[in-house]
């Protein structure tokens, strides 16, 4: 079994108001020293045993096509033994 572990994040310069709410209840509960936050998003496909070449490049497919918006969102991914 394969796992494809997908990060989405908001591109730099893209506005985050879920990252500033988060900061802002950090901060009142204390925890000034943290100065910036970004909430992004995680995904985990699991498939049957294949090629990982193959597999790679279909995860990569997804990903541009469905499971992130490319014009504000950045995406890595790492395929991994489950």
């Amino acid at each position: 079994m394969l796992i494809a572990k997908i990060y989405i994040t908001l591109k730099k310069g893209i506005l985050d108001p879920q990252g500033k709410a988060v900061k802002g209840a950090l901060h009142s509960l204390g925890y000034e020293e943290v100065k910036e936050v970004r909430v992004g998003k995680y995904i985990e496909l699991t498939f049957e045993d294949g090629d990982l070449s193959l597999l790679k490049d279909k995860v990569d497919e997804m990903c541009k096509r469905i499971l992130t918006n490319p014009i504000i969102e950045d995406y890595t991914f790492e395929i991994v033994e489950g």
